[in-house]
């Protein structure tokens, strides 16, 4: 005779255990919004709902940087600093996940030890599903449950390729790029469009005989910075040299961290820019909502095999194929 599948926690016992900041709930909550089921969405969105109220105002950061760069040991770091000083982490790494079998490696707990064994940490390695960039759907969803939570700095990493940066940047409140000196070219690591979206730039591994050349690529970074156009007249990206290794400099990186925050409230900028990402929140989610309901119509999906096939062997150019599935759904074709 087979099993049936447990019960669902009931919507009060999980916003009971995440007000309650219980880290345990906080992960099967997760779990919920990740799931592609559709009676496991409809109860994510009542939590989510009953927890608008109660949501509380973490500051949200994202962490990017190529493979290499020190990203998890820096936040590993600077995150048992932010916990010292009594704030509470989480930790949300976007993991690469293969667009070909699926698999994703889901490792961060091991990468940030410190983290790991902390009370006041919560890490979530988040498989990606090859969503653009690397940036998993329910990020958005995630840093709120862990807000309501009582976590009071949500940190975002990114895996730092393709667009997961503009991504990231598009849904925290300070964004932050890591980058080496050293690597022959200095200015290697620079894309003008993550540049010009970065909150700060840190150097970072300015240890051991490395401390002179982070110095000179800060300079030079410092140099590159005064021909863009920063986004807010409010605030100039500093570039500061840290080791995450050694603990150096993530003092001044979480000074400048809250000094933005303390600006960009001054001005209304803070509020706007949450308010923008609401909106695109909306909009994303509006998308997914639409496209499922697409693959869901029993017409489309049976038609759908025989458009792409026209359209990747030529005999259809993919506006017609397009216009075609709209008129399906019901949808007049512009």
């Amino acid at each position: 005779m087979q099993k049936s599948a447990p019960a669902l926690p009931k919507l009060d016992d999980y916003v009971a255990g995440i007000r309650a900041g219980d880290r345990a709930t906080l992960a099967r909550a997760i779990t919920l919004v990740e799931s592609t089921k559709p009676q496991h969405g409809a109860l994510a969105q009542e939590l989510l709902q009953a927890l608008l109220p109660s949501k509380r105002r973490a500051l949200r950061l994202g962490v990017t940087g190529v493979p290499g760069v020190g990203k998890s040991t820096t936040i590993d770091q600077f995150g048992m600093n932010l916990i010292e000083g009594g704030h509470r982490v989480a930790v949300l790494a976007v993991d690469p996940t293969s667009r070909r079998t699926g698999g994703s490696i889901l490792g961060d707990k091991t990468r940030m030890s410190q983290l790991a064994q902390s009370p006041h940490a919560f890490i979530r390695p988040s498989p990606t599903s090859g969503t653009l960039g690397g940036v998993t759907r329910k990020t958005r969803e995630t840093m709120a449950l862990a807000e309501a939570a009582g976590f009071d700095v949500i940190l975002v990493e990114t895996v730092g390729v393709g667009q997961s940066e503009v991504a990231v940047a598009d849904m925290v409140d300070f964004f932050l790029v890591l980058l080496l000196a050293g690597g022959g070219d200095d200015l290697q690591g620079i894309k003008k469009g993550i540049i010009e979206i970065a909150d700060m730039i840190a150097i970072n591994k300015a240890d051991a005989d490395n401390v002179e050349r982070a110095e000179r690529a800060a300079t030079e970074y410092r140099a590159a910075l005064q021909i863009l156009t920063p986004q807010s007249a409010t605030w100039s990206p500093p570039v500061l040299t840290i080791s995450g290794l050694e603990n150096k400099g993530l003092d001044q990186l979480w000074s400048k961290i809250v000094e933005h925050r303390e600006k960009m409230t001054a001005t209304g900028e803070f509020d706007m820019r949450r308010q923008r990402q609401a909106v695109e929140w909306m909009h994303d989610m509006l998308n997914d909502r639409i496209m499922a309901s697409l693959r869901a119509n029993p017409e489309v999906a049976r038609r759908l095999p025989e458009l792409e096939a026209d359209v990747r062997a030529g005999r259809m150019v993919p506006t017609l194929a397009v216009d075609e599935i709209m008129k399906l759904m019901g949808i007049a074709p512009h």
